[in-house]
């Protein structure tokens, strides 16, 4: 990422607010967006009653596109470690572990969420399809483990609901209270 320097600049403008490289940028968002999507998707096929075709065919779907963001997340990780991060506007400390305990918490939540569902499902007589390819099992049928995983597959999503909405909080302070334009290091 190339910045402008002052002297390119005419007398009076501000440097540009140093910005995430562009894959960095459409990762956060895609993978944001389908993360909410999930969520929602999952919160409602709770209340649906078991055998009905609708529930079955969401559940599919959930799985595939949960295991989708998961391969996101993944690239999000090399792409992090690839591209350097823009600084952060001068905080107070504490500000400064709050915001990188939610994204690392956040980062926690986002893999070990998907790797619960996907070995609930393997402790199960179904098993996982990712987008219509049956996947391996790691598991057997076992309505023990099975609910196990799927016990810390819900509260890692509400874990992760609490964590988006606290990541959301905190920008939204930066960009109205604070107003350090810690925002648009990462808008499109």
């Amino acid at each position: 990422m190339t910045m402008a320097h002052s002297s390119h600049l005419t007398p009076g403008a501000e440097a540009p607010a140093p910005r995430y490289a562009g894959v960095m940028i459409a990762l956060h968002w895609l993978i944001a967006l389908c993360i909410i999507g999930l969520l929602a998707l999952g919160l409602y096929m709770v209340g649906l009653p078991k055998g009905l075709p609708l529930k079955a065919a969401l559940l599919n779907l959930h799985k595939s596109v949960g295991l989708t963001v998961f391969l996101l997340v993944l690239l999000r990780i090399m792409a992090r470690a690839a591209f350097n991060r823009p600084p952060l506007p001068p905080m107070r400390p504490w500000q400064r572990a709050a915001a990188r305990t939610t994204q690392g918490l956040l980062y926690v939540a986002m893999v070990a969420m998907p790797v619960c569902g996907y070995l609930g499902s393997s402790f199960n007589r179904y098993g996982t399809r990712f987008w219509g390819v049956p996947l391996p099992k790691w598991g057997w049928d076992d309505a023990g483990l099975r609910e196990l995983f799927f016990g810390l597959h819900q509260a890692i999503g509400y874990a992760l609901i609490a964590l988006i909405a606290l990541h959301v909080a905190g920008a939204l302070k930066h960009q109205l209270i604070d107003r350090d334009n810690l925002l648009a290091r990462m808008l499109p």
